[in-house]
């Protein structure tokens, strides 16, 4: 899904400090999904390569943000490329979410090179109810 595409869905995405999309510390940012489900947002990344230890998720209001680093210590000196596609050094992905979004509740599950975070909506305020006057 493009970034202007999870703009349209879900807000902007921009740097929560500067409130641009400035990712100057950053070398690359990493393919991301974001959908709404039943019982909240879920935003899905691809981080092949990169060991659980090696990555944030932190939030700022309605920011999440996730960012790591994935080493490149598996080419040869003096490698010439052909093709290079794989992205390596620092990253870093923020992604505003609505404000009906818990983020305080947010869970996170890194498997098989996949991050996913889990962030429910608000409960919804109780009915109204009668308070007995005593």
């Amino acid at each position: 899904m493009s970034k202007a595409s999870l703009n349209t869905l879900f807000g902007s995405q921009t740097d929560p400090a500067s409130g641009m999309g400035d990712t100057s510390h950053a070398d690359w940012e990493p393919n991301t999904d974001v959908y709404a489900t039943p019982e909240g947002v879920v935003v899905k990344m691809e981080l092949a390569g990169i060991s659980k230890e090696n990555l944030e998720i932190s939030v700022d209001g309605q920011f999440l943000t996730v960012s790591g680093n994935r080493p490149d210590g598996c080419r040869m000196p003096n490698c010439k490329f052909q093709v290079m596609e794989i992205h390596y050094g620092k990253f870093e992905r923020s992604v505003e979410l609505p404000d009906r979004c818990d983020l305080s509740k947010a869970r996170a599950l890194y498997q098989n090179g996949f991050l996913r975070v889990d962030v429910p909506y608000l409960s919804k305020s109780p009915k109204k109810r009668r308070i007995q006057i005593s």
